[in-house]
């Protein structure tokens, strides 16, 4: 196995994928081509670091992350793929899934959120549904991030000891260490139902999270037929005067210098 990748070597390699994703970004909004990213895994994979490497230098206008909370009462109600469909993408947008549908086939399953009837129910229809996202023209791509438990376990107890990260943790996340084993039952039958031609199931190895991020977006820009755009750069005219200062001509209110 690799051994871990190094900060400088990293930060190398990302910034030379992210120059790549905004041609990937330039491409897609010439052409109108719609592309939607879902990441599961494990808690504590790094699904949310993994978006913010691909996230940070694109264009917010035509990229969304959608991380939906619990459903609402009337959610419920509703067909099970619903509250999702508002999210998919529209022409030139990249939308990335911080988890998606596919929770029934984890949490909901494992945790007793749904019962055995709707899981099986999801995961009948669950391809069917992504076929006909596939046949309008959605280019979607889903990937599974695996991770250790002892990588899971060692990173728990840093979120739990650090106040900034504390918020990341939910009785959900705490009370699925008892269960790792049946969520990776969850994750092979999810797999053995909804892993398709169409839409195929990728797994990356996120236990390093630095070479996790570099192979997910590496394989993300291999899967997808982009090229080069035209780049018209508008002209820069010089300034009509000096330089100045940009302070009112009126009484405002100043926010003190932090430490003054």
């Amino acid at each position: 196995m690799a051994g871990k990748l190094k900060k400088k070597d990293y930060e190398a390699r990302l910034e030379a994928l992210q120059h790549e994703l905004n041609t990937l970004h330039a491409w897609m909004a010439a052409t109108g081509e719609r592309v939607l990213v879902i990441l599961e895994g494990r808690d504590t994979a790094g699904k949310t670091g993994v978006i913010n490497a691909i996230t940070h230098r694109l264009n917010p206008r035509r990229t969304r992350v959608v991380a939906l909370s619990k459903p609402s009462e009337r959610e419920q109600g509703q067909w099970y793929f619903q509250r999702y469909v508002e999210h998919l993408p529209g022409a030139g947008e990249l939308v990335l899934f911080d988890r998606s549908w596919y929770n029934r086939a984890g949490v909901e399953a494992v945790m007793g959120f749904c019962s055995e009837a709707e899981h099986k129910r999801f995961l009948a229809e669950c391809p069917v549904f992504e076929r006909l996202l596939v046949a309008d023209g959605i280019r979607l791509f889903k990937y599974w991030l695996t991770l250790d438990q002892a990588e899971q376990e060692r990173r728990l107890a840093e979120r739990l000891d650090d106040p900034l990260k504390r918020w990341k943790l939910s009785p959900v996340d705490l009370a699925a260490r008892e269960r790792y084993a049946d969520y990776g039952k969850a994750r092979d039958r999810m797999l053995r139902h909804t892993d398709t031609g169409e839409a195929p199931w990728y797994m990356v190895d996120a236990n390093d999270q630095r070479r996790m991020r570099i192979d997910l977006v590496s394989h993300l820009l291999s899967k997808l037929p982009y090229r080069p755009m035209p780049v018209e750069v508008p002209p820069f005219p010089p300034l009509s005067g000096p330089p100045g200062r940009d302070r009112p001509k009126v009484k405002v209110r100043w926010v003190p210098r932090a430490g003054d």
